[in-house]
């Protein structure tokens, strides 16, 4: 890329109507929103947004939105992971075509991968589909179980991903995260995954995080960076904890379908979650409602 991706980066959500269908209508508004909040890209076509469960021909149209709403106004990276590594390749050269500014792809997790070079293998595969297109690493252990040595990744990369730019980094190991930001003078552009740990990361270096929280909570973590640059500790941990409060009760309502949830009730509905997540019941969305009052979500949260 021109440049190395830096500061919030939200994993974008899927809008989908009552009936399942997705919603392409209210992608702009989500954009604008993110916009407003001063979120510096998107990451579309990941977990948050459901891509696993996506037709292929419903993950193309997202991507064109996204594409299409972002207008240049903040950077794109299409997820283009697939348990074929054909239809791989068909995501990433429509990523291509679409004007994305990035892609990003996990293996294919059903069968087991054994060795940094068979993972490297699959994803030439997928990136040699969009060549000049920068790529990234979705690196993500503790949901598909491709639990490898990432800086052995990046040593051997360059024979395999000359399109390589870094690694969205979801695993829980700071150490690791650090060693690969520091490879090779800082050669490689590496995005923190963990909302809850934003701090953390930081305080190893990263150059930017993408996270689901972003999407409604970005203030939040807005003041988390502020602080950490402003070398005051003790706010960037209370605005962390904070983080770390609302993140355990989001994943006490189930993880996605409750993110779901908070889009609905900061007035941008994005529907329901698809099967096999379970959307919340509204009970629970009042239930979910009541307790974010209660830590002061909607004083602190979006604007």
């Amino acid at each position: 890329m021109k440049k190395p991706l830096n500061g919030l980066i939200a994993s974008a959500f899927t809008p989908m109507r009552e009936d399942g269908s997705i919603n392409r209508d209210m992608v702009r508004p989500i954009v604008d929103h993110l916009v407003n909040n001063k979120i510096a890209g998107l990451y579309v076509c990941g977990s948050n947004g459901e891509g696993p469960s996506l037709a292929i021909e419903e993950r193309m149209i997202m991507a064109e939105a996204y594409v299409a709403a972002s207008s240049g106004r903040l950077p794109v990276i299409i997820q283009v992971g697939h348990s074929s590594l054909i239809e791989a390749g068909n995501l990433a050269a429509h990523a291509k075509i679409i004007g994305a500014d990035a892609i990003a792809a996990s293996p294919p997790a059903f069968f087991p991968l054994r060795s940094v070079e068979l993972l490297l293998e699959c994803l030439m595969k997928i990136s040699a589909s969009a060549p000049g297109l920068p790529f990234f690493y979705y690196h993500i252990p503790q949901i598909n179980g491709v639990n490898l040595d990432m800086l052995e990744f990046l040593r051997k990369s360059a024979y395999f991903i000359p399109d390589l730019s870094g690694i969205i980094y979801r695993g829980l190991w700071i150490h690791e995260f650090q060693a690969c930001l520091e490879f090779q003078g800082g050669r490689f552009n590496m995005l923190f995954g963990g909302d809850e740990m934003l701090a953390s990361g930081l305080t190893a270096g990263a150059h930017g995080a993408v996270g689901c929280t972003f999407n409604f909570a970005a203030p939040l973590y807005n003041r988390v960076i502020s602080a950490f640059r402003a070398k005051d500790l003790e706010e960037t941990r209370r605005w962390q904890s904070i983080s770390i409060t609302m993140v355990r009760l989001l994943t006490h309502f189930r993880g996605q379908p409750a993110f779901k949830g908070v889009m609905k009730l900061i007035d941008l509905d994005c529907g329901p979650s698809r099967l096999p997540l379970e959307t919340l019941a509204p009970k629970e969305l009042d239930s979910l409602k009541l307790k974010l009052g209660e830590i002061g979500f909607f004083q602190w949260a979006t604007k």
